[in-house]
C-alpha cells in the first residue's frame, strides 16, 4: 500500500461543481479506450471520510470503468455548510450529480454511511442505479426499534442536550486533532499497518477548513437523528437490481452479525465476508475489494445480456 506518490495524484481529475449554491468536490478517472461503452461507477465515502479514502481503488477500477467519487456535502473538500443534513439530502446530491454528468445507469459503491446513501438512492431513483456494492451497511432505524416507546422522548431529550453548541464546540476542537483521529482509526481498522500518516492526513485535514465547526454541529445533529432515516429492512425488499454486501469480520462500528439478517430481505443480495478486516474493507484490503467489485460487475453485465 505504501507509495511515494501523494494521494492527491492518485485519485483522478478533481473538479468543483456548484450544487444548490454549495461547492462540491468530485473526481473521475476514465479507461484509456472505449470508456463510453463501460458501466460507470460512483464511489461514496463514509462518515468523516472523503475522496482520498478511495486512493487505493480509483486507479484500479478506472482501468476498466469510468469511475467518479464525490465528497459529500460537509465532508472532504466540499463546502462545510451548516445545512440540515440527512440521508435524503445526500441522495439528492448524488442524483443531481448523476443527472448533470452521467445520465446512464451506474453501479454505486459505498462504505458505511456511503452504503446507506447508495441503498437509499437505488430505492428512490431506480433509473439511476443498475447495481450496488455496499460495505459495512448501517441501519440507524434499528436503534429506534431497540428503544422502548416510553423511553424515546427521554432519549431524544438527552441527545438534544448533547447536541448543544456549548458542548459540541470544545468536542470538535478535540476530535479533529491528528492524535485523536489516529485513535479513532485504530478502532475502525483491524490491521494497524493500514493506519498510515497518509490516512491520518486524509481524515484530519478537512476538519481544519473554514466553517468546519458549524458543519460539525449540523452533522452531529444529523447523526443522532438518523434513527428516523429510511430503514434498510424496508428498502432492501423493494430492489430488483443485483447487490453485493462486503463486511469485515472485525468491524467494531457496525456489527457483522447484521449481514446475515440483511441477506434474508432480498435474494439478490450477495454477501462477501472478509476475515481480519475492520470497518473500511476498501482501504484495509483494497486488492480483494477491487477484485470483487470488478468480478461482480462483469457477472452482472453478463447476466443482463443473457436475460435480454
Amino acid at each position: 500500500m505504501t507509495t511515494t506518490i501523494h494521494w492527491r495524484e492518485r485519485v483522478g481529475n478533481q473538479r468543483d461543481w456548484v450544487w444548490r449554491g454549495w461547492q462540491i468536490r468530485y473526481t473521475y478517472i476514465r479507461p484509456a479506450q472505449n470508456y463510453d461503452k463501460t458501466t460507470p461507477l460512483i464511489l461514496l465515502h463514509g462518515f468523516g471520510a472523503s475522496i482520498g479514502h478511495w486512493r487505493h481503488n480509483l486507479e484500479v477500477l478506472g482501468e476498466y470503468h469510468t469511475v467518479y467519487a464525490l465528497d459529500m456535502l460537509g465532508f472532504g473538500a466540499s463546502e462545510k455548510a451548516p445545512a440540515n443534513y440527512s440521508i435524503e439530502l445526500w441522495v439528492e446530491q448524488v442524483y443531481d450529480f448523476w443527472r448533470t454528468f452521467i445520465r446512464k445507469p451506474v453501479v454505486l459503491v459505498g462504505n458505511s454511511n456511503g452504503s446507506l446513501i447508495s441503498l437509499a438512492a437505488a430505492a428512490a431513483h431506480p433509473d439511476m442505479v443498475q447495481g450496488i456494492v455496499m460495505m459495512s451497511l448501517p441501519d440507524p432505524s434499528l436503534e429506534q426499534e431497540a428503544i422502548p416507546p416510553i423511553l424515546r422522548p427521554v432519549v431524544r431529550a438527552i441527545k438534544n442536550i448533547v447536541a448543544s453548541p456549548l458542548i459540541l464546540k470544545p468536542v470538535f476542537h478535540l476530535v479533529r486533532r491528528p492524535g485523536v483521529v489516529r485513535r479513532w482509526a485504530s478502532l475502525a481498522y483491524a490491521n494497524p499497518e493500514a493506519i498510515t500518516d497518509e490516512l491520518i492526513e486524509i481524515l484530519a485535514g478537512p476538519p481544519q477548513d473554514r466553517g468546519s465547526a458549524r458543519a460539525f454541529s449540523a452533522l452531529f445533529k444529523a447523526a443522532i437523528g438518523m434513527s428516523f432515516s429510511p430503514s434498510v429492512k424496508l428498502m432492501l425488499p423493494t430492489l430488483t437490481i443485483p447487490m453485493l454486501l462486503i463486511w469485515g469480520q472485525k468491524d467494531r462500528f457496525v456489527p457483522p452479525v447484521l449481514a446475515s439478517q440483511f441477506i434474508q430481505y432480498n435474494e439478490k443480495l450477495e454477501l462477501l465476508n472478509l476475515d481480519d478486516v475492520g470497518h473500511c474493507p476498501h482501504d484495509e484490503c483494497p486488492e480483494k475489494v477491487n477484485q470483487a467489485i470488478l468480478e461482480r460487475i462483469e457477472k452482472w453485465i453478463g447476466d443482463r445480456i443473457t436475460e435480454n
